[in-house]
């Protein structure tokens, strides 16, 4: 079958993937399996083969996924039992002053919603929002601003978040340096569509005097630290103990001789499987007075609360296979043949649109990182002068902004935050679509220098 009749094909699967879901309310899980076989099918592939590829596409994104994404779902549960988040707030506000509150809130949400779930950590925090936005004289749109765009954006692109996890297996790439780039990339863009915009916001007149008043019938929550509670450093250090593990196990790998027992030590331990583990056990033994569930407990938790999220990302990866056994990949690369200059460039641009296309269509940030992540991957394959990290890094940065109505989180923000529709806009939607297109346009400027930058080819 030739190209132009694949992308047809191609066309007709994800609009019924997208309309499936969005019109009828199919199960996201079944939307994407059907959508594989409609895909095979219709290319023309062997009935065996697009059964088989199915459950090989889904029991391969599990061996690259599935573990992590348990292990992650355990260590932000255990925060979140612990009181550790609510300690993290205060640490931060301690670190950057009450003049800079709204970096501070933004940087709890940031380094929060690297293990907890956003709909959680928002529900979890807002009340401290609010407390503070009271004491400090503070519009509360900007601290809600930086708040949720501190969530969204690490939930989008740092792991062990599950959408990330599910774009860096598919896309095959590093872990070590996805996670470094993830950091480098997602960090200014949270500050610039949560910090900035959230002032920018604060200072019009119809905000500038609102200090979270309409909170009247909650209860005040303090903002400080409690001897009753872990400490906010501690929960910091546990969050990103997996991280720096990780980190250490990549550099080590470039700088030790393979095959010496330094090498297979440190890249035993920078494994991403074995660095969650080690990072799990560390926050249970170090919480563990704070908590009253035993560890089976909370694995337990961990287990239930990821059964959905691993059954959506490995119809995401069943999807993926499918596409790439039609070879729609190859033939798009040899379409492509002799195209470098602005490849890179042109590839990540892409990758950005089509993952804010999806999110917005659709409204789940981890359905549009598995489904676009899946197109991409088998396309990038051929392609050895564009950087699969970078383009990895679009997909996530895609999934940032344009939350609309059918997203879940449009109507956390806005319940919590007691946002009309137009105020829950300009806050969240615009906010994220802000820190999503500064996440791009800082994989552009990092696209041009890929032959200097390590890890990124």
């Amino acid at each position: 079958m030739g190209l132009g009749l694949l992308l047809i094909v191609f066309a007709v699967s994800l609009v019924f993937v997208l309309v499936s879901i969005i019109k009828f309310n199919l199960h996201p899980f079944l939307s994407l399996l059907i959508g594989g076989l409609i895909m095979g099918i219709l290319a023309g592939l062997p009935l065996t083969q697009v059964a088989d590829g199915l459950a090989a596409g889904f029991g391969s994104t599990m061996q690259g996924i599935g573990i992590l994404i348990i292990l992650g779902v355990g260590l932000g549960h255990l925060l979140h039992i612990s009181g550790c988040t609510s300690q993290i707030a205060a640490a931060m506000l301690k670190l950057t002053g009450q003049k800079r509150a709204g970096v501070a809130v933004n940087l709890t949400g940031y380094i929060v919603s690297i293990p907890v779930f956003f709909d959680a950590a928002f529900v979890i925090l807002v009340n401290l929002v609010k407390s503070l936005s009271r004491k400090g004289k503070i519009p509360f749109v900007s601290l809600v601003t930086a708040l949720s765009v501190g969530l969204i954006v690490t939930h989008a692109m740092v792991i062990p978040t599950p959408g990330p996890i599910a774009v860096a297996g598919t896309m095959g790439v590093n872990i070590g340096w996805f996670l470094l780039y993830s950091i480098v990339v997602s960090l200014p863009a949270s500050l610039v569509g949560g910090v900035l915009y959230g002032k920018y916001l604060g200072g019009k007149a119809e905000y500038v005097d609102d200090f979270a008043n309409a909170f009247d019938d909650i209860e005040e929550e303090e903002i400080q630290e409690s001897a009753d509670l872990p400490s906010g450093a501690l929960g910091i250090f546990l969050i990103f103990l997996p991280i720096i593990i990780i980190l250490i196990g990549t550099i080590a790998s470039m700088l030790l001789e393979p095959g010496t027992s330094a090498y297979i030590f440190f890249s035993f331990i920078g494994n991403k499987n074995i660095a969650l583990l080690i990072g799990l056990l560390a926050a249970f033994f170090s919480l563990r007075r704070y908590v009253k569930d035993s560890f089976n407990d909370v694995v337990t938790e961990a287990a239930t609360q990821s059964g959905i999220i691993l059954a959506i990302t490995g119809a995401g990866g069943a999807f993926g296979a499918i596409i790439n056994l039609t070879g729609i990949g190859e033939k798009l690369v040899g379409g492509m043949a002799g195209m470098t200059e602005g490849a890179g460039i042109a590839m990540i641009v892409a990758a950005f649109v089509i993952s804010q296309v999806l999110r917005a269509a659709q409204g789940s940030t981890t359905v549009a990182l598995v489904t676009t992540s899946a197109i991409f991957a088998p396309i990038l394959a051929g392609m050895a002068t564009v950087s699969p990290i970078l383009v990895s890094l679009a997909i996530c940065a895609g999934g940032i902004g344009l939350s609309l109505p059918n997203d879940s989180g449009f109507w956390v923000i806005n319940r919590f935050s007691k946002f009309d529709v137009p105020g829950t806009i300009k806050v969240w939607t615009v906010g994220g679509t802000i820190a999503g297109l500064t996440a791009l346009v800082i994989l552009v400027v990092l696209s041009m220098f890929t032959g200097v930058l390590p890890g990124l080819l």
